[in-house]
């Protein structure tokens, strides 16, 4: 096939603009445009497949291959060199289709007699469409000319398959953003919801992909280019020079908005036809397929800060900024990529939930959104894609489950769902007065876990005892740079004084590891969730901690004060900041401040080695926590990020459970008070075997207290012990079934 100019490329989208004007159906369209195509590039054959699922692709319109094909040929992802293209998303370009590794023979289409194939994937955004199929009888490989320009007009394809263009009866012509969507991603926080999508960046849209002046888009661009580089420089120069980091992000976006390669690529898909707009796109959508391919994390978050500078130029050449002048519905639903802390936290109540396509089950999202009480799904792929401001959406926080645009009978299931959460909370309500104590006598004292002060009115109305874990380090993760001393004191006050006297265990900063501050450098380590952080950080910082403690005594104001410190691992990290706090104590003394009343300091067994330590720390310590995340992440060697491997080891595995009862006996032997801290103390069962193993105080999210209080009042703890010994001495892997026995013969209640 000839090579096709500059001239010839412009001329032939051109066409295709004015094709897609002119009135028809969807189908009426597509075959218009294969034709154009076709007799444009000089080829027997143009072919358009269409995902019909995500899973299969259905040809859709062809100028060549049978007609009776259409609509009846389809392909699984991956399935031929159609489905290598949409899976890999990278063109294919053979003389010789039949001898190709891959190739399927579909007899339908009468396709044998042509040798040479180029298909190139119809993407937007890094989201594949489909694939745009050219073929010749001639068996000769398709020019790099030819390849980019088809890429161009399969991007034209895109964007006004985004537009609607093609909308039809056919399932894989149907309009975008209309039909019910499932994403399965994975929990951050538990709960569920019901709402409308609120897009935290709302979509750009590109309404003019094809231009008739390359040279006046040409120079739109640079102009754009020009702003954008300004922006950008403008933005370093108002970075506090202590923030390494963010001048480290900044500066590769000023890296890539001079890049010269990158305005050239952009230059060169103008000089094809292509608007200013649609040329930024489609050098996006190129980067956005090559991110998924890429494992090194650190080129990974290069490409996206390409990704968020591409964002950044389109806003400026379209005029489209975050401010669409849409108002939030009354039951939003925030729906992003990522999401930094105080940007979720100026939302606030407002939200039903949250849905992110990024995220960690320990990010700063994650403990924000349990702050909040509200659901938090992560990891849902592509759903920044697919939403529209307004949409109805389901979020299934217990399961990582997200329904965009539910059929009906989903939605009154998952009504259903909610209605039943609902009763049970009123029951629960009812409990609120009295004390978790089991038909054996035995009585578990439950707390809460909170982190901001919009959580300690859920202290009244949970019937928790206490504060058994204020995570402190929400302060520091909000804001652009170091809390001031007195700013802390006059937080942790106001937390004592909501607390009304109940105990408040303050944890001191937890950072590190996926929590890392906007103003402190974040380290180079293979494996942050065992390398610098929590009490780490602390001993090494000197600093902050002393900061931090000088603020909690001064807070404290005469009250008790209970200070915990995070991930001690041996019994020299407890000493050395113990030592710290009571160096503080005797400062505070020599000013002549008021002291705490009492003073509790305690540690959280985060790691296996501290339970086999000394028993002089035990005696040391005037309480001690259990960090069940933590603990299970090292106990299990499981990363807790990991969801291949997170959801394998069961909490009430014969082997863990025996490892509590060792903790338990160890702070028996020497009176310490023992706590267990985690998402397990605030599942039913799991906190009533952990119960029934000898821990006497669980902390949980408040809306976990009810739940697990209306269990533990219904059992006896010492049979629910008998059957999981039983299962320790039967060599069981797991106490589950065992306890599940056990809970199955209670009377209803």
């Amino acid at each position: 096939m000839p090579d096709r100019s500059e001239s010839d490329s412009r001329k032939l989208l051109r066409r295709l603009r004015d094709t897609l004007a002119e009135p028809g159906e969807g189908q009426e369209r597509l075959d218009r445009i294969v034709r154009l195509i076709a007799e444009s590039m000089g080829t027997e054959v143009c072919s358009v497949y269409l995902f019909r699922d995500p899973a299969t692709l259905e040809l859709c319109a062809t100028r060549g291959l049978r007609s009776e094909a259409v609509h009846r040929t389809r392909l699984r992802l991956g399935e031929g060199l159609v489905g290598r293209v949409a899976r890999t998303r990278r063109p294919v370009n053979t003389g010789d289709a039949p001898g190709e590794r891959g190739f399927r023979y579909m007899p339908e289409t009468g396709e044998e007699i042509y040798s040479s194939f180029l298909g190139v994937p119809i993407q937007r955004l890094g989201e594949c469409r489909g694939v745009l199929v050219v073929q010749s009888k001639s068996a000769r490989e398709f020019s790099d000319d030819a390849v980019y320009g088809v890429e161009v007009v399969a991007m034209v394809l895109a964007e006004m398959a985004e537009l609607g263009a093609f909308a039809g009866e056919s399932e894989a012509l149907r309009r975008p953003h209309q039909n019910p969507v499932t994403f399965r991603g994975a929990t951050g926080q538990e709960g569920a919801a019901e709402g409308r999508v609120w897009l935290h960046e709302p979509r750009v849209v590109v309404t003019n992909p094809v231009a008739d002046d390359p040279q006046a888009e040409i120079l739109r661009l640079r102009e754009a280019v020009a702003r954008l580089r300004v922006s950008v420089d403008d933005l370093l120069k108002a970075v506090d020079t202590g923030d390494k980091e963010q001048a480290e992000v900044l500066e590769a976006y000023r890296m890539f908005a001079r890049s010269r390669g990158w305005l050239r690529r952009m230059e060169e898909n103008i000089a094809l036809g292509l608007s200013a707009e649609a040329a930024v796109e489609k050098e996006q959508s190129e980067a956005r397929a090559r991110l998924e391919h890429i494992p090194d994390a650190y080129l990974r978050d290069r490409l996206h800060d390409l990704d968020d500078l591409s964002n950044r130029l389109l806003r400026i050449l379209t005029g489209q900024g975050r401010d669409t002048g849409a108002a939030m519905p009354d039951d939003p639903v925030l729906v992003a990529r990522t999401i930094g802390p105080a940007e979720l936290l100026d939302y606030g109540r407002k939200l039903r939930g949250v849905v992110l396509e990024e995220g960690s089950v320990g990010s700063h999202a994650a403990i924000i959104t349990r702050a909040l009480a509200i659901p938090l799904v992560i990891h849902a792929n592509r759903i920044t894609t697919e939403a529209l401001n307004g949409d109805p959406i389901l979020v299934d926080g217990d399961q990582g489950v997200v329904h965009l645009r539910p059929e009906e009978s989903v939605a009154a299931a998952f009504r259903d769902k909610m209605a039943m959460q609902a009763e049970a909370q009123k029951r629960y309500a009812s409990l609120r007065s009295l004390p978790a104590q089991a038909r054996c006598g035995t009585v578990v004292s439950l707390h809460m876990n909170a982190g901001l002060m919009a959580d300690l009115p859920s202290l009244e109305g949970s019937g928790a005892d206490g504060v058994g874990l204020f995570r402190t380090e929400l302060q520091f993760l909000i804001r652009s740079q170091v809390p001031k001393r007195g700013e802390l004191a006059a937080l942790y006050a106001r937390v004592m004084d909501a607390a009304r006297g109940r105990r408040v265990v303050f944890r001191t900063l937890d950072i590190g590891s996926d929590k890392v501050l906007p103003y402190m450098k974040r380290p180079d380590e293979p494996n942050p969730a065992m390398g610098w952080r929590a009490i780490r950080v602390g001993l090494d910082k000197p600093g902050v901690l002393r900061m931090q403690l000088q603020a909690l005594i001064r807070a404290a104001a005469g009250r008790p004060l209970a200070v915990m410190f995070p991930f001690v691992a041996v019994p020299a990290e407890f000493e050395a900041a113990r030592a710290a706090l009571l160096r503080e104590i005797d400062r505070e003394a020599d000013l002549g401040h008021v002291l705490p009343a009492r003073l509790e300091i305690g540690a959280m067994l985060e790691t296996p080695s501290l339970a086999f330590a000394p028993r002089g720390f035990f005696e040391m310590a005037d309480f001690v926590s259990i960090g069940g995340n933590d603990l299970k992440q090292f106990f299990f060697a499981a990363d807790r990020e990991n969801e291949r491997v997170r959801r394998r080891y069961d909490t009430l595995d014969t082997g863990f459970l025996g490892f509590v009862a060792h903790v338990v006996d160890r702070c028996a032997q020497t009176g310490t008070p023992l706590s267990f801290c985690g998402e397990d103390a605030g599942r039913p069962v799991e906190a009533v075997a952990l119960a029934a193993m000898g821990l006497r105080m669980l902390s949980m999210r408040p809306a976990s207290v009810g739940p697990v209080k209306h269990l533990i009042r219904r059992v006896d703890l010492s049979a629910v012990r008998a059957a999981i010994e039983t299962a320790q001495a039967a060599g069981e892997a797991s106490a589950r079934s065992a306890v599940n026995r056990v809970l199955a013969g209670l009377s209803p209640g």
